[in-house]
């Protein structure tokens, strides 16, 4: 799912190459960005079914003042494109504002953010989810925990940003 689906073996690639981190150094705490979200996912699943004596922490996406999540791949966008890439953090604000006023349905926060960054130019959607946030199973309806993540093409840069449902979008 996710960046799985354009990315194939990258996450047994990642996830391999922590586990021969952890057997070397061993320890007790590992932490991650949430803004790839499905990493984070993969790697607290890899340490569960391991059996392995180390926590995983997630820490908040670091943005830019204007949202934009940082990214080495921002360097590459230019003015316009970046202003386009605003489109992502304000779907997943626009996704905080549906759930905090009491919207459940997966699609419909999924419809409006897509109107939303496809209304911008240079744009071009990889896919937008509501996902389970620990087995990152799409979800049509929203009973327990939740991310909205994206994948989005500005102009050749491919971005990614995620926002846990309910949680403060820190910007």
């Amino acid at each position: 799912n996710l960046c799985g689906m354009s990315r194939p073996g990258h996450f047994r690639g990642v996830t391999t190459i922590c586990c021969k981190l952890f057997n070397i150094v061993k320890p007790h705490t590992a932490i991650f960005g949430k803004k790839d979200f499905q990493q984070l996912a993969a790697i607290k699943r890899m340490v569960k079914d391991l059996n392995m004596d180390l926590e995983i922490i997630g820490m908040p996406t670091f943005r830019e003042p204007d949202g934009l999540a940082m990214s080495s791949r921002n360097v590459y966008l230019s003015k316009e494109e970046r202003s386009s890439a605003l489109t992502l953090v304000g779907a997943l604000r626009l996704a905080q504002k549906l759930y905090a006023e009491g919207e459940r349905k997966a699609d419909v926060m999924i419809r409006q953010a897509e109107s939303l960054i496809q209304s911008a130019p240079f744009t071009e959607i990889d896919y937008i989810k509501i996902c389970d946030t620990s087995t990152l199973e799409d979800v049509n309806e929203i009973k327990q925990e939740a991310v909205m993540a994206l994948a989005v093409k500005v102009g050749k840069t491919r971005l990614i940003d995620n926002s846990v449902l309910g949680e403060e979008l820190k910007i």
